[in-house]
């Protein structure tokens, strides 16, 4: 008679032997075939095959990366702006009143980023500890 677990115990034995199988036979591959060599070239710093010409990158300052989620933000808001955009004039006025708070929404998005400084790109922002 079959237990009601032994699929499940199947399931799991096989979901545990494909990973560590595959590992362990790329272990031994790499022990058989492609033995670690340390050298000097192997050891040197390169990028894409080529030596750098110079040392790290400089760091980017954080305000960058959050204009760029904003960018992100606004652009996709843009985009599901289209669908009204192309049926303004058989918009019933649900429709309507949905697309205008969605732009009120945005609006306000955009008004917040702007009133916090984060458009601003001549000051650093300021750091605000929280609870305090």
């Amino acid at each position: 008679m079959s237990h009601p677990y032994l699929p499940f115990l199947i399931f799991l034995a096989v979901a545990l032997a494909v990973p560590l199988g595959s590992l362990s036979l790329a272990r031994i591959w790499m022990h058989f075939f492609t033995p670690i060599r340390p050298g000097r070239e192997k050891n040197a710093p390169f990028e894409c095959g080529i030596v750098p010409l110079s040392g790290p990158q400089p760091r980017v300052h954080s305000q960058y990366y959050l204009f760029g989620l904003l960018f992100l933000l606004f652009d996709v808001e843009a985009v599901f702006l289209l669908p009204f955009a192309v049926a303004f004039l058989d918009l019933s006025i649900g429709s309507f009143l949905t697309a205008m708070v969605f732009l009120l929404l945005l609006g306000e998005g955009l008004l917040w980023a702007w009133a916090r400084g984060f458009l601003v790109w001549n000051r650093p922002i300021p750091l605000r500890s929280h609870g305090r």
